[in-house]
């Protein structure tokens, strides 16, 4: 409960409390040791978290993610999506409620998510949302989804398994699945409406700025201009960046109110954030800048797009670009990167000239440069200019086709059980080093020190609740409690018990721990056992209200930046609405 506590105080740190509850239950281990031999030692429990098989999983899991944001591998699908989000996100949303809520019941949690949140994170750029207000409410979906079917996450495996060795009949694949989907209909408008409205909106964090440049959009490949005419490409490009207008070959800028027909040597002026310059240049297919300059690039030892990165160099007083324009200081000769957006000290608006290229640059300017990071640094060195952290990386896109092959191939080692989550996310790890999708030197990126010591400090906190004793105790104090109470009270007091069990200790073992006690509280209370032991299934699901409850829930954690408390907040009025729906429903399904 002190822990507890701990992780909920908005004032301490949630990786401090973590290490300070493991450096806890050492010492405590250490100086009192634990009586009996066959079980685990007080030093595996504290610090066996750090080498368990589910850390494994979930920084692979992790990493996996990263390699299909990296590559842009779902940048397709979440163009789509995205398109139906701008519509309207409350469709949107539904939408994405539905599809994974109905996914996870045919495949196990983890990998539903581990597809799914790359794809979020980037309609959450795209449609310009907040991925914090959508992560949780799409994490609670696959969560219900998944414990409709005895497949539908190991949990269930578990318990279905444990109720056949002590003797009930064979659970069908879907005798519970009208029960959990009817609970989850009534939990879908707290989802749908409610849940992301209790959450907060955290700015998304691949975006390097809101910073307003100037671009242009260049002819395509083989010589396709950008748009038919500026009408077009104002209704292809949407709400996001603004057409200032069209640049001819002769250099003139013509307004982009004009309805004309674009020639292969015009090029469209743009305006916008560089997630909007970005999403304009793929609804167009039109690169930001010349392929004169990308060639230039290539010539200066730029082999290979997919190690580029574009970031903001700042113009300092002492900066030799200073009066010059891009063009003249040549910089894509000299340095092998192209400047593809420029933010003036002053307003845009009151510039006469058309291009980032044309520009006479002042200090305080802001270009927008692309390239890969030693050449990068080579130019901030070069012109005394300086270059802000926070680059974004550019999708190395010739490598999506393989990344997709990779999570695909762990998606179905793991959801057939041909092969354990760990082993499978690993392998694909491994598989994702080998072939490029991730460079071993930017793994960092993909990991969360907060999720590792969580992860670590859960495992040792639920083994010392099981290894003590302390959660057979309170199993026999629950039992010794509900002694001649009604059956249908029965059935809710112990989804309680599993529930509050599985939000602190690993869902095996609060599946462990409750499934012999349901049997023999129904023998004791002369009811049928399967409605007991369903009960037992369906609260070790209910794990919305704690981080550590569920691994999908510490995934979203650092994917969203999510704090303790928010899971306390938009989790448990979920959590006490499942198991009243669910306690109620069963006690109908069954006659009790």
């Amino acid at each position: 409960m002190v822990a507890f506590a701990a992780f909920a105080s908005p004032r301490l740190r949630l990786e401090l409390v973590c290490l300070l509850l493991i450096g806890v239950l050492a010492l405590g281990f250490y100086l009192f040791p634990l009586d009996g031999t066959g079980g685990l030692t007080g030093m595996e429990i504290a610090f066996g978290g750090f080498g368990h098989e589910a850390l494994v999983a979930i920084c692979c899991l992790m990493i996996l993610g990263r390699g299909l944001m990296v590559t842009g591998a779902l940048d397709p699908a979440a163009r789509l999506l995205s398109r139906l989000w701008r519509f309207s996100n409350i469709l949107g949303m539904l939408f994405a409620l539905l599809v994974c809520m109905t996914l996870s019941m045919f495949i196990n949690d983890t990998p539903v998510l581990v597809l799914t949140l790359p794809i979020l994170l980037t309609i959450a750029v795209r449609a310009n949302i907040a991925a914090s207000q959508t992560l949780m409410p799409i994490n609670c979906a696959i969560l219900i989804g998944g414990m409709a079917t005895t497949f539908g996450t190991s949990t269930n495996v578990l318990v279905v398994s444990l109720a056949s060795d002590l003797g009930l009949a064979p659970i069908g694949v879907f005798s519970f699945a009208s029960i959990a989907l009817t609970a989850g209909a009534v939990a879908l408008p707290y989802l749908w409406l409610i849940m992301p409205r209790l959450l907060p909106a955290t700015a998304n964090s691949e975006s390097v700025a809101a910073r307003e440049y100037r671009a242009v959009l260049h002819s395509g490949p083989g010589g396709k201009p950008p748009a038919a005419s500026p009408g077009e490409a104002k209704t292809r490009i949407g709400a996001g960046a603004r057409v200032i207008g069209v640049l001819r070959a002769s250099g003139e800028l013509v307004s982009g109110d004009d309805e004309f027909r674009l020639d292969s040597t015009d090029s469209i002026v743009i305006e916008g954030s560089l997630d909007q310059l970005r999403e304009a240049s793929e609804q167009l297919r039109a690169p930001l800048a010349a392929h004169t300059v990308l060639d230039s690039m290539r010539t200066t030892g730029v082999k290979d797009v997919e190690d580029e990165e574009i970031a903001e160099l700042v113009i300092g007083a002492d900066s030799g670009l200073v009066g010059r324009s891009v063009k003249q200081a040549e910089i894509a000769d000299r340095y092998g990167t192209a400047v593809i957006g420029l933010a003036r000290a002053t307003p845009l608006a009151s510039q006469t000239q058309s291009t980032p290229q044309q520009e006479p640059l002042q200090v305080g300017d802001v270009l927008l440069v692309r390239g890969p990071r030693a050449k990068l640094a080579s130019l901030e060195r070069g012109e005394g200019a300086l270059l802000l952290q926070g680059g974004v990386e550019l999708p190395r896109s010739s490598m999506a086709p393989l990344a997709l092959a990779i999570v695909a191939a762990v998606v179905v080692l793991a959801a057939t059980k041909m092969m354990p989550i760990a082993l499978a996310s690993l392998a694909g790890v491994i598989a994702m080093l080998v072939t490029g999708c991730v460079r071993f030197e930017r793994l960092g990126r993909a990991l969360s020190l907060e999720v590792i010591v969580l992860v670590a400090a859960s495992i040792a906190l639920g083994r010392t609740i099981v290894e003590t004793g302390a959660a057979e105790w309170l199993a026999s104090v629950f039992a010794l409690a509900l002694r001649g109470v009604p059956p249908a009270v029965a059935i809710g007091a112990l989804m309680t018990f599993a529930a509050v069990l599985t939000n602190f200790v690993s869902n095996v073992a609060a599946a462990g721990i409750s499934t012999p006690l349901a049997v023999s509280l129904a023998m004791q209370l002369g009811a049928p056992a399967e409605p007991f032991v369903l009960a037992v299934l369906f609260g070790c699901n209910v794990c919305y209200v704690t981080p550590m409850a569920y691994q999908t829930n510490l995934l979203i954690m650092s994917a969203a930046g999510y704090q303790f408390k928010d899971f306390v907040r938009a989790g448990l009025p979920l959590a006490v609405l499942m198991v009243v729906t669910l306690s109620i429903l069963l006690v109908r399904r069954y006659g009790l």
